[in-house]
């Protein structure tokens, strides 16, 4: 079946709320020439996005081939069913992160489900609204479309064209499927993010500034909006409760491990030996780069002093060098004017990386 996956969407599209990823998008159309029009209820963040440049308010006499619904998940819905009624040859899908019951409410209320395809971006930020849109935010990005059986071929085309129009890669899925996936990699890690910061918040101040990377990397999605979290949490509840149910189970076995541990119980050590080990084996099965599996790499430190155009010449000494660069992280040092650079490269690169950036005058740590 030949769906044009390549193809830019044609325009008009009516954008449906304007938060942070509405507008995104918004803009990743008007990037490629797309006639883009906006609606929201709040007039506040409508003109945020407009000032962006994410398109104009829509005019009733406009008839869009494709309308993005751009709202959170309780009120999703119902604004899918409206949208399917005030325009009745137009495609329609949606971006919030749960589908089934969100596409179930639509339809019930009088969504045409030929025309109807729900969609979820795996893109975001820990900033909220208009003002934390980009145009490049989904940019190799995957895309969830969550087609039903009455979907028809040319509607969904236009969601494929939409993705691919928007910079982002298509993937498909059930919509049961979706909310079990989202439930495991994206919604119970922003229950868990939050709880963990939680523990931060009547923590000493004397505890709390010798935080490392490793609790800064943990926590970094807790700052996310908590509105929208409790409205998407609530929504798949279901699912998420599952996942953890057996979070739980597997903590409260390494809690009775470290008790018996602190107790005097040495023996119960490969108890919480082998939680760690099946944490790695877990971790290892997430994506690399560009979705393919991952592969060994090995880190050359780099302590950088915090000054303009320094990373840039980091770049620029390992490019000479013509080693490719898997990841690169960086970790502040405290109270310092400096920070630690861990770029990460296959490991029989090491060698000539960590000779280039010496050659250099960069401080490697190795």
């Amino acid at each position: 079946m030949n769906l044009d996956r390549g193809t830019a969407v044609i325009g008009p599209v009516l954008v449906i709320g304007t938060g942070l990823i509405g507008t995104s998008i918004a803009l990743a159309l008007k990037r490629a020439d797309v006639e883009v029009f906006l609606e929201d209820t709040d007039p506040s963040q409508l003109a945020t996005a407009m000032a962006a440049g994410a398109g104009l308010v829509f005019q009733e006499e406009v008839i869009p081939k494709l309308v993005v619904v751009a709202v959170p998940p309780r009120y999703a819905g119902v604004v899918l069913a409206q949208a399917s009624e005030r325009f009745s040859e137009a495609t329609i899908t949606d971006v919030t992160s749960v589908k089934a019951q969100v596409l179930a409410a639509a339809v019930d209320q009088g969504a045409d489900p030929r025309r109807l395809i729900g969609g979820h971006p795996m893109a975001g930020r820990e900033v909220a609204g208009a003002a934390g849109a980009r145009g490049d935010l989904l940019d190799d990005r995957l895309w969830v479309l969550t087609p039903s059986e009455l979907t028809t071929v040319d509607h969904l085309r236009q969601a494929y064209q939409l993705v691919s129009t928007c910079g982002a890669y298509a993937v498909e899925m059930t919509p049961d499927e979706h909310d079990r996936a989202v439930a495991l990699v994206s919604h119970t890690p922003q229950l868990l993010s939050s709880v963990l910061a939680a523990q931060l918040a009547d923590a000493s101040s004397d505890y709390v500034r010798i935080a490392g990377q490793g609790l800064r990397d943990m926590t970094r999605i807790a700052a996310s909006d908590s509105a929208l979290w409790t409205d998407i949490l609530s929504v798949n509840a279901k699912q998420v409760a599952e996942v953890l149910s057996n979070v739980v189970n597997d903590l409260t076995e390494t809690l009775a491990a470290l008790q018996a541990i602190a107790a005097g119980d040495a023996s119960q050590t490969s108890r919480l030996s082998s939680a760690l080990q099946t944490g790695a084996v877990g971790r290892s099965r997430i994506p690399g780069k560009h979705g393919a599996e991952q592969i060994e790499i090995a880190i050359v430190g780099v302590m950088l002093a915090d000054k303009p155009g320094e990373l840039a010449r980091l770049f620029t000494g390992a490019g000479e060098a013509n080693i490719n660069l898997e990841d690169v992280r960086i970790e502040h040092v405290l109270g310092r004017p400096s920070g630690l650079v861990e770029i990460s490269v296959r490991p029989d690169k090491v060698e000539t990386l960590a000779s280039a950036l010496r050659d250099r005058s960069f401080d490697v740590r190795i």
